[in-house]
This record gives C-alpha cells, structure tokens and sequence, in this order.
C-alpha cells in the first residue's frame, strides 16, 4: 500500500484547490445510521482530511443526503446525483469518500463517477490515498474497488438469504402477519385479541361462504360502510394496523392469507429486478404456489 499523500502532492495542483471539496457520507440502511454512529462520524471527519490536503475549510462541501439509503443503485440517491452534477459542472476539484463501497454499490454508479472525475480532472480520495482517474494504475485500481464493492454486496445477500431460509426452514423467521394474527412475547403467532378486528374478520369470510365471490363481498363492505383491518409495510417495523375501505385486492388478501389457514409458509413473493426502477420501491412477484416453502 503507498503512503498517505500529503498536501504537497504534485497532483493537487492550484487549479484543482481552487474548486470545492465534496465530502460524501453515506450509511446504508436507517438502522446503521441509528446504531453504528461511529462509521458515520468517521465518515465526517473526512472533511479534515479535504483540509489538510490543501483546501480551505470553506470550500470543503459535505453531502450527506443519502444516509440511509442503500448504494445497490435500486434506490435514488439525491446526494450522490447532487456529486455528479457538480462534478459535470467542473466544480469539483477532489471527492473524498471513505471507501467505494460509499460511493456505489454498482458498477453502473461507479463508472459513471469515474469518467466524469476523469473527463473534468477530478482527484479522488478515500481514508488511506489519493488517486487520479486520468493515470492508468490508478484508474486500474478504482475500477478493481468498484468490481470489489459490487462482488461484496452479492456475497452478503447470499449469506443473509441463506440464513434466512434456515431461519424459516426452521419455523422460527418472523414475518410481518395480517391483522388479525400478532406475536406474543415468547415469539409465538397468537390471534390479535381486539374483538372488534377479529369480528370483521370473521365477517369477511362469513361472507365470502354466502356469496360465493370476493367482488360480492367487498360490494356488501362498502354498502354498509365497513372498513377492514390493513397492515401497511412500508418503511421500519413496528407496522401498525389501519383500517381502510374494502378493495377487490384488500378482501383477496385475507381470503388467500396461509396465515390465516394455520400454514407456515416461505417465498410467496420475489424480487422482481425487471420491474425495479430507480427511486421507486422493491418491486416483488407473486410465486406459484408449488414453489413456496
């Protein structure tokens, strides 16, 4: 490993010292950003090292919009859109960001920076050197770091996929549950013991036995003016429960819920990469149900 550059470098020329500094901080998930406070603050005392390497402290700009936010690239990153603007606009001299693994998750994401850094000369630093993406070794190896970063994302999401279907294979993965199922406190699935919900549950399939389709039932809801019990997932857990207008998707829910038959089931969505796009949620897939687990 070379050494730590200091400000005399001959590639941190005036011109390059005249524009700004971006500092960019990224945390992947809320959840890193609640508990693992000191990557973060290590992430921003990045600044220092903008300023030690020859940039006043008011030109050293620090993005940190993306914290929480993952860099897979299935997710839109305000902050790092924000760092290629600026470097597209020739105003960036040096981006410092912890490791590339900051900056992208993705080769997409991590080309793109570099051949714009290369195109308008801008140096990149991380917390150990300095690299200019017009030289060939080191563009070598920034390219080496992004295929590192992007390899090591697939191997944790083997890892946790594996432990999750151990997890379930075990009985023991807890899932979110509809409504009128909730966790006790030794973990175990016991029926949610507010009457009112598991009366309009009961309902629900009372009248599904009477008139024979989930249409029928969800017109008799809606004439007399009764909601149904929802459990939004968005965002981190704890998901309350809601109650909303009954919908045609809404009472197929509940009739089609394995939960409420007793059964323990695994995998009846997917991810569904061809219609994931940028910025918008997870997109899944329903499984077969041959192909649960």
């Amino acid at each position: 490993m070379l050494a730590v550059p200091g400000n005399s470098d001959e590639r941190l020329t005036a011109v390059r010292r005249s524009k700004f500094a971006y500092v960019y901080v990224r945390q992947s998930s809320i959840n890193q950003v609640r508990h693992h406070q000191e990557s973060t603050e290590l992430q921003y005392s990045l600044a220092d090292r903008a300023v030690r390497l020859g940039w006043p402290p008011d030109r050293v700009v620090v993005i940190d919009e993306d914290l929480g936010k993952s860099g897979n690239g299935q997710v839109e990153r305000g902050g790092f859109q924000r760092l290629i603007a600026e470097i597209g606009l020739g105003n960036a001299g040096l981006v410092v960001s912890l490791d590339a693994s900051r900056l992208a998750r993705n080769n997409r994401d991590w080309h793109q920076l570099l051949e714009l850094c290369s195109l308008f000369g801008v140096i990149i630093a991380d917390g150990e050197r300095l690299y200019d993406p017009c030289a060939y070794h080191d563009r070598l190896l920034l390219g080496l770091s992004g295929i590192m970063s992007e390899a090591e994302l697939h191997q944790i999401r083997i890892r946790l996929h594996q432990g999750e279907r151990q997890k379930a294979a075990r009985g023991e993965l807890r899932t979110p549950l509809p409504g009128g199922l909730a966790y006790n406190r030794s973990g175990q699935i016991v029926r949610n013991p507010d009457e009112e919900l598991q009366a309009r549950l009961c309902l629900v399939f009372d009248k599904f036995r009477e008139l024979q389709t989930a249409r029928r039932v969800m017109r008799y809801l809606r004439t007399h003016d009764l909601r149904i019990p929802v459990r939004p997932l968005r965002g981190p857990g704890p998901h309350e429960l809601v109650w909303r207008d009954a919908t045609i998707a809404r009472v197929h829910y509940i009739l089609h819920n394995p939960a409420y038959a007793g059964a323990y089931v695994y995998g009846r969505r997917r991810i569904n990469a061809i219609r994931q796009g940028p910025g918008s949620h997870r997109a899944t897939s329903k499984v077969a149900i041959d192909d649960w687990e």
